[in-house]
């Protein structure tokens, strides 16, 4: 079977903000008086603001306290600290095999998308200077459901007009690989096997992948 196109998680795949949404959840976190790991922070990985403060609120044991408004002005908040840190966001911060596997994918006339939780993407895209390799951007702003339901990846296939079993997904959390599956999207994992059990594939980065396996 040939592919048609490859859709991109944004965050651990193709650029290293993780480290951001982490250095802004802790923020938030420590104002509010409880610490939070690098560990924790996986379970946040992969999922859209909202549903990633009510986890943070959880392991705070603070989910109860606040109002819906009060959430989201903490969600706007987190949100701020972020947008300070990828201020400088250069693409020199582009992570390995992007480039090699933009280049390969348009060589082959296969489809790039993007399919990300982030409501910040465009911008993102923007300052490493990579939006003009994508014929679809589905981001945050789009979709109403968070992964692991698969309304990101479907809204790209269907703009696309591709079915969806000649879509490869790259992606670095679970959530996003269940959402890859449930609609029978080839699943591939960017990292390791004991955080990606799932994966149909497993790459350290997306320019490994072999198209024509």
């Amino acid at each position: 079977m040939r592919y048609q196109c490859g859709i991109f998680d944004l965050d651990g795949v193709l650029v290293d903000t993780a480290k951001y949404h982490y250095l802004g959840w802790k923020r938030l976190a420590d104002r509010l008086g409880f610490p939070f790991t690098l560990q924790q922070n996986e379970a946040l990985k992969g999922i859209s603001r909202m549903a990633a403060l009510e986890l943070l609120l959880e392991m705070g044991g603070l989910n109860k306290n606040f109002s819906q408004q009060e959430k989201e002005q903490m969600a706007a908040e987190k949100n701020k600290y972020y947008l300070e840190y990828i201020d400088q966001l250069g693409e020199e911060e582009l992570l390995p095999g992007v480039m090699e596997a933009f280049e390969r994918m348009r060589r082959n006339e296969i489809k790039i998308a993007l399919g990300s939780a982030s409501k910040n993407a465009r911008l993102i895209l923007k300052r490493l200077h990579i939006e003009e390799y994508f014929d679809m951007v589905i981001d945050g702003t789009l979709v109403k459901k968070a992964k692991p339901d698969p309304e990101v990846f479907t809204l790209s296939a269907d703009k696309l007009g591709i079915f969806y079993e000649r879509c490869v997904v790259f992606e670095d959390s679970l959530a996003g690989l269940m959402a890859a599956k449930a609609v029978g999207m080839t699943a591939v994992g960017i990292g390791e096997k004991e955080n990606l059990p799932i994966a149909d594939y497993l790459c350290k980065n997306v320019g490994e992948f072999v198209w024509e396996q």
